[in-house]
């Protein structure tokens, strides 16, 4: 973990989606160096699900040294936001930072995505990120060591992070774009525009309600995003601008070479989930078959050895865990249709739809099945990678994870 070093002490730093998650996670950060922390975020009332308030937040952040002004604001709405920046200046005299943290996402194909839903990403992600700097600049101009951070990824023009949800690709890059542009924009003036992303998913209430508890298994926490943004602020801003930096990396570069501590759950290391807009090696490359020199017409039992596997391992007991029903469209070599019943009776398997409908349905090439299941390619990089299509319950989803590990060493 990275040490605060007192750069920050009353420097006056205005996040955007600070009522939770990697937004309050850097106000924290910051605070404990004493800095004073505008938190903008539209919650003002304890959600059903997602714990926090822009209230609830400014009493962590003043318990740890830090001084707060909540204000109630949606990035989208002009008026808001000039409003939260004249507060800001009113109270504590300027702006210092701004970190763009407010986000919307929707991982939806282009005929499945609505243009409310577009709207909401593209308003919250691009528009947000523009008008919020905007309303800044003209304090960050009279700032000593003036910084934009926004919470965006690199931009990465690989078709694959655009063909399953091109409308959040666009949202999300939106962001990235204004870095490009106003770092050039505003050099001369000394302000440093840089985007920061995370290696790897980042674990949040959020992602909780969305995936499960399970996913903290291949998440690491907000306080490694916090920690990057925290050493990239304390820079000087003259020397860094117009960069698009990987959390992982900044931390390296401060000496950092520990990174388990970061892990939700430090046994799953190993499994740990890269985050969008990241490129791996391509999972054909990383799926080698039991043997490179076997013919066409052996591998045909690939998934029919599988499956056979599968069946060898169904217990009551994992099916009282489970209990959901899975298909698997699978493509490729071995195309056809599967299911695994781990809902009904002492569970089945078979070729073929299920008797009834799935919890989920999963979509791949044969090949990218039998990876997973012999442990050659994680689930979690074949979704990302978009290799993996998952229908329904994602959180169901994720518990054929278990499944697949427990067949590892039988296959």
């Amino acid at each position: 973990m990275l040490k605060n070093t007192g750069k920050l002490a009353g420097k006056t730093i205005f996040i955007t989606g600070a009522s939770r998650g990697i937004g309050k996670s850097i106000a924290l950060k910051a605070a404990k160096d004493g800095a004073n922390i505008v938190i903008c975020a539209k919650t003002t009332e304890p959600h059903p699900k997602l714990p926090g308030t822009i209230f609830t937040a400014a009493k962590e952040i003043e318990d740890i040294g830090g001084k707060a002004l909540p204000c109630t604001v949606d990035v989208r709405d002009e008026g808001q936001v000039n409003a939260a920046v004249n507060q800001a200046v009113k109270k504590f005299g300027g702006i210092d930072i701004l970190i763009n943290n407010a986000s919307a996402i929707s991982l939806t194909p282009t005929l499945k995505t609505d243009m409310k839903r577009y709207d909401l990403m593209n308003g919250v992600n691009a528009r947000g990120t523009f008008l919020v700097s905007k309303a800044c600049l003209p304090f960050l101009q009279k700032s000593i060591n003036p910084h934009i951070v926004n919470i965006s990824p690199p931009l990465n023009l690989n078709p694959m992070w655009f063909k399953n949800h091109v409308a959040y690709t666009m949202a999300k890059y939106g962001m990235s774009m204004c870095v490009l542009g106003m770092s050039e924009e505003f050099k001369d003036d000394g302000i440093a525009v840089n985007a920061v992303w995370p290696k790897t998913a980042i674990h949040t209430a959020a992602i909780e309600m969305l995936s499960g508890p399970d996913s903290a298994d291949v998440s690491r926490k907000p306080d490694i995003v916090s920690d990057a943004v925290y050493a990239l602020i304390c820079k000087d801003s003259k020397k860094v601008t117009g960069k698009f930096f990987i959390d992982e990396e900044i931390l390296k570069e401060e000496g950092i070479t520990d990174f388990i501590p970061y892990a939700c759950n430090p046994e799953k290391v190993n499994d740990l989930m890269l985050d969008f807009f990241l490129d791996v090696e391509d999972s054909e490359q990383l799926i080698q078959l039991k043997d490179d020199k076997k013919s066409s017409t052996d591998s045909k039992s690939d998934i029919e050895n599988i499956f056979k596997a599968i069946k060898a391992n169904i217990s009551p007991e994992l099916v009282k865990k489970t209990a959901a029903v899975y298909q698997f469209n699978l493509t490729g070599d071995e195309s056809g249709t599967w299911f695994i019943d781990l809902k009904n009776g002492n569970g089945s398997f078979g070729k073929g739809q299920p008797s009834q409908s799935p919890d989920a349905t999963l979509t791949m090439d044969s090949k990218n099945f039998f990876g997973m299941f012999t442990g050659k390619l994680k689930p979690s990089t074949a979704f990302m990678m978009g290799k993996l299509k998952i229908d329904g319950n994602l959180q169901t989803a994720m518990k054929l994870e278990k499944l697949m590990s427990s067949l590892k060493s039988k296959l």
